[in-house]
């Protein structure tokens, strides 16, 4: 909060030491920033330089070179045999499959032995040259020369070039499609274009390779299934004819003749048996009829027998006749039947025999003819796959096939010197920028009267810029030579604001103290006095620091009198005060003291010396020293009528400013404003602060260190 000149002598600050806010607004960013601007700029070209210088300098041109892979969805067949090994199906999984295969060590294995890589510098680590800040050119530098290293693994070679290979090619699969994207970056751009065509060719003659590999082992594996089963189909065959030979096979037309004929053997044997018992049936009757005396009977069945015509004479006699003939032709005839059966029965036996063996032999034919035939199925089967096998070997296809071949490039495809470039223009701009920023957030100073009055709550009574004067005896001279210049100005405003703050008793007794030393409070002092008189002012500067005394370093003193020996009564007041040639104020310096310096501004003496001052005075200045070396100044500031506190610019810490006021606050003295000093306009603007003073710019435009 800013304090209301008018009313600064007897405010009370609204706080001592607040914390300090490291954050920046977008406006004050920006306001930063622009101050800096030709620092920004100055960095932006240095880095864009030596981003230039480093790329076409020390960065190896790389090239891109890319060839197009497609994965045949649709394989065409010039013979129409089945595959030993199906084409390749359309789905992501197979292309994902693909893309792995294209990038396997075994592939670029292959690539990296048909192109002879491994003598190429490039992918063989053991070929690179070592660097002059390499480990291996240290090792080199310090090892014996009689210590040799022993010759690297050729597999560990072989290997360490196929990762090289593979970290310089990327494969890519176009989205949902069946397309690849073979690219190839190296330093040489016909290597690159080589490379990425070669690996297309490999992946292509990988896959007819795979499928010759494949159809060579089913051929070897056929030769050899071909082999056994024709050993097998000959073996069936022999046996089929083995068999053959030992027996008396017939057909089985001539087995179904030998059938008949056992069935028809059988019919035979039933009417004999028919036969027999119709003959029983007649000799029977022949006995009974001839027992009995039937002669009908007895005739009937002679005459049946056809034996009629053999009986003649008387009726005994012809019965008797009768009855023997017939008997005898019945025995006879059954004798016969009964022959013929037998002959039937054991004709019937030898056919049942013959056709029982006959059964089981063809029966045993069929199963060898069978086994023959089986045989001879699998074996024509596996002789013509064999044969097929055979021819689809002179007519494998690649799954795959070039859409486009690398083309060599044109041009590098890195570095691009115009992008690194501006890259390393914003590099610099975004590094210097960094500092500067940084800078503002860090730095514990202050830079503007409204961050020091935001921070301590008082009033900023006067902004008083850096002095030209290379020596502090110079700072005289320069006030009194150019009344006109910005840091005379300054003071008439400070003065001016001083005399403001109190209208109806302006303040006569001026204190001007500050945290440290070097702030320019003596400077502030010494300007004060020389302006009032410039106004016709009766103007006592007094020195009050009894330790340092540094007055001496501003005026050519020639007086012998001091503070030291007014207080004790040695000297007046008018006896010790010294006038300096066109200055024009006296001055009262402190003189050594072998007291302590706080005890000798406490005294009754020293009021009663303040006292007379401002009766022969119309302004006394008193310098203090620092509030927070000594105690000095809380002491003094209980005679003073207005307490100026000096803070310089970006450089007073806050917390000492903080400290400063708290050291007054507890002394219960009021502060009047605080002074903003030594104020560097040229780093102003380059903070971006450049309006902020700008009212102070003069001819002089000089700076000085006080």
């Amino acid at each position: 909060m800013t304090v209301n000149w008018p009313n600064s002598l007897n405010a009370t600050p609204v706080r001592h030491g607040g914390s300090h806010d490291n954050t920046l607004d977008l406006f004050k960013v920006v306001r930063v920033l622009w101050g800096g601007r030709w620092m920004i700029l100055a960095s932006m070209v240095i880095m864009a330089l030596l981003g230039r210088i480093y790329v076409s300098q020390a960065v190896t041109p790389i090239y891109t070179a890319r060839a197009v892979v497609m994965l045949e969805s649709r394989q065409e067949q010039v013979v129409d045999i089945d595959n030993v090994i199906s084409g390749l199906g359309a789905d992501q999984a197979t292309v994902n499959t693909e893309v792995e295969v294209l990038r396997s060590r075994g592939l670029i294995g292959k690539l990296v032995d048909r192109q002879n890589l491994i003598e190429d510098a490039e992918f063989n680590p053991a070929l690179t040259p070592a660097s002059g800040l390499s480990l291996s050119a240290l090792k080199q530098v310090f090892s014996s020369t009689d210590d040799l290293a022993p010759p690297p693994d050729p597999d560990v070679l072989r290997n360490a070039t196929i990762d090289r290979v593979l970290s310089a090619i990327t494969i890519a699969n176009l989205r949902n499609s069946f397309v690849f994207t073979i690219t190839a970056i190296t330093s040489s751009p016909a290597k690159s274009a080589n490379l990425a065509n070669a690996l297309a060719d490999a992946y292509i003659q990988d896959q007819v390779e795979v499928k010759f590999a494949a159809t060579e082992k089913a051929t070897s594996w056929l030769t050899e299934r071909v082999a056994v089963l024709q050993s097998d189909l000959e073996r069936a065959e022999a046996a089929v004819k083995a068999f053959s030979a030992r027996t008396d096979l017939v057909s089985a037309e001539a087995l179904e003749v030998l059938n008949r004929q056992i069935k028809d053997a059988r019919l035979r044997q039933d009417d004999l048996r028919v036969e027999r018992e119709l003959q029983a049936i007649q000799i029977a009757q022949l006995e009974t009829a001839y027992a009995g005396g039937d002669a009908e009977t007895l005739l009937s069945v002679v005459r049946e027998l056809g034996l009629g015509r053999l009986i003649r004479g008387d009726a005994e006699g012809a019965q008797e006749r009768g009855y023997e003939l017939a008997r005898d032709r019945l025995f006879l005839e059954q004798a016969r039947t009964q022959a013929q059966a037998s002959s039937i029965a054991t004709s019937m036996t030898q056919l049942q025999q013959k056709y029982t063996q006959q059964s089981e032999d063809l029966l045993a034919l069929e199963q060898l003819s069978r086994e023959a035939e089986a045989n001879r199925l699998i074996y024509e089967h596996f002789l013509a796959r064999l044969k097929e096998t055979s021819v689809q070997a002179g007519i494998q296809q690649a799954d795959s096939r070039v859409l486009s071949t690398a083309a060599i490039p044109t041009g590098p495809s890195a570095p691009h010197v115009s992008r690194f470039t501006g890259l390393a223009g914003i590099v610099g701009f975004l590094l210097c920028a960094g500092v500067i920023l940084t800078r503002e957030i860090l730095q514990n100073g202050f830079r503007t009267s409204e961050e020091l009055e935001a921070f301590s709550g008082l009033a900023v009574l006067g902004k008083i810029p850096s002095v030209p004067s290379e020596t502090r005896r110079g700072l005289l001279e320069y006030l009194v030579d150019k009344p006109t210049s910005s840091a005379a100005e300054a003071v008439r405003n400070l003065r001016t604001s001083v005399v403001l703050s109190n209208l109806d008793h302006p303040p006569q007794v001026l204190m001007i103290s500050s945290s440290g030393p070097g702030e320019g409070k003596t400077t502030v002092s010494i300007a004060m006095a020389q302006n009032y008189v410039g106004m016709g002012k009766r103007v006592l500067l007094i020195e009050g620091d009894l330790r340092r005394q540094v007055f001496s370093h501003y005026f050519d003193l020639a007086g012998t009198g001091s503070l030291q020996d007014v207080l004790p009564g040695e000297q007046t007041l008018g006896e010790a005060v010294q006038q300096v040639d066109r200055f024009g104020a006296d001055i009262l310096v402190a003189g050594r003291s072998a007291g302590n310096a706080a005890d000798v501004f406490s005294s009754d003496r020293f009021r009663a010396v303040i006292q007379e001052a401002r009766v022969a005075y119309d302004i006394v200045i008193i310098d203090t020293p620092p509030v927070l070396a000594v105690p000095d100044a809380r002491v003094i500031a209980h005679v003073a009528d207005a307490i100026l506190y000096v803070v310089r610019w970006n450089s007073t810490a806050r917390h000492q400013i903080s400290e400063g006021l708290k050291q007054f606050a507890q002394g219960k003295v009021l502060i009047a404003g605080l002074v903003l000093t030594q104020i560097d306009m040229k780093k102003m603007k380059q903070y971006g602060y450049g309006d902020a003073y700008g009212g102070y710019a003069a001819a002089d435009g000089g700076y000085y260190e006080s």
